[in-house]
C-alpha cells in the first residue's frame, strides 16, 4: 500500500476530490483525510496572503490531502491530483508518496 500527501492550494481541493472521486478512489472504503495547514506556497492574490508571527514570514492555508491507495494505482492518483490541482503558478503545491508496510483496522 502507499500513502500519498499532497499539498494544494484551498481553491483547488474541490476539483481534487471530485477527481478522486470520479475515477474510483473513495467507492468501498475511502482512507481519505484532508486538513488545514499553515503553508509557505506562494499566495494566488493579496487575499490569501497572510503574515505569521509565530513563524516570522508569509503563509497561507494549504489543505493536506493524505489518500492511502494500493500500490498499483498509486501513480494513477498522483496524475490525478497533479493534473486537478494545477493553478496559474509555476509550482502549484507538492506530492509525496510513502511505501506502508502494514494496516490495521480499529
Amino acid at each position: 500500500m502507499k500513502e500519498i500527501k499532497a499539498f494544494v492550494h484551498r481553491n483547488r481541493i474541490a476539483d481534487v476530490l471530485y477527481t478522486l472521486n470520479s475515477n474510483d478512489f473513495c467507492t468501498s472504503q475511502c482512507h481519505l483525510s484532508i486538513n488545514d495547514v499553515a503553508g509557505t506556497l506562494k499566495a494566488l492574490d493579496n487575499k490569501e496572503q497572510n503574515y505569521s508571527i509565530e513563524f516570522g514570514e508569509g503563509v497561507i492555508t494549504e489543505v493536506k490531502l493524505e489518500l492511502i491507495c494500493e500500490d498499483d494505482r498509486a501513480a494513477e492518483a498522483i496524475k490525478l491530483i497533479r493534473e486537478s490541482a494545477q493553478t496559474d503558478q509555476r509550482l502549484s503545491g507538492w506530492i509525496y508518496m510513502y511505501d506502508i508496510s502494514h494496516a490495521t483496522p480499529i
